[in-house]
């Protein structure tokens, strides 16, 4: 794994130490922020599943202020604030440690800290059995946690393709087993 463009890139990253963690391709990584790069400057972004935060720490090099990591697996968290210290990051991550679901349910951030950009990566069993809880947990992110014209990037299984009431595609990309959908609130 490694940084693929901006400040820190071909900085190498440490892998995750269990095959809990899918990381994503550096070509899928490529083509992912070929389209988010001109919204990456000056933004506040979220790494949901965050794993050892390949998609926030590309953020960081390619120009985001600040990155929020939510991860509950320890090992993975171990992996995170090692990848974090290896850039010299501290000051722009935050690792938001256990049950993301519960903290999205809970928090109300103020306008200044909401985000412009959430990664949601879940594990792909989390689609077909919590799909749910993901439908909720993107319904919170819409209604509190973007910025207005703020977006979410959804990568799971191409076979699954929950449906969203609150949440219009404005893109989707699909990269052998896996769909990346872009979604924003729906406007009424």
């Amino acid at each position: 794994m490694r940084i693929i463009a901006g400040e820190f890139r071909g900085r190498k990253l440490l892998s995750p130490e269990s095959d809990l963690t899918r990381p994503i391709t550096d070509r899928v990584k490529q083509s992912l922020f070929d389209i988010v790069a001109p919204d990456l400057p000056g933004s506040t972004v979220y790494d949901c599943f965050a794993g050892t935060g390949s998609m926030g720490l590309e953020s960081l090099s390619r120009g985001a202020l600040r990155t929020v990591f939510f991860e509950s697996d320890r090992s993975a968290i171990l992996r995170l604030k090692q990848n974090i210290a290896i850039l010299e990051v501290q000051d722009q991550a935050q690792v938001l440690a256990g049950d993301l679901f519960k903290w999205f349910a809970m928090a109300r951030p103020t306008a200044d800290l909401k985000c412009n950009i959430i990664f949601l990566d879940p594990p792909y069993r989390f689609v077909v059995e919590k799909s749910e809880l993901i439908r909720t947990l993107l319904t919170q992110m819409f209604e509190h946690h973007l910025k207005p014209g703020g977006y979410v990037v959804f990568r799971h299984e191409s076979r699954g393709n929950l449906m969203f009431a609150d949440a219009e595609e404005f893109d989707l990309r699909e990269y052998g087993g896996m769909k990346l959908r872009f979604l924003r609130a729906r406007s009424n």
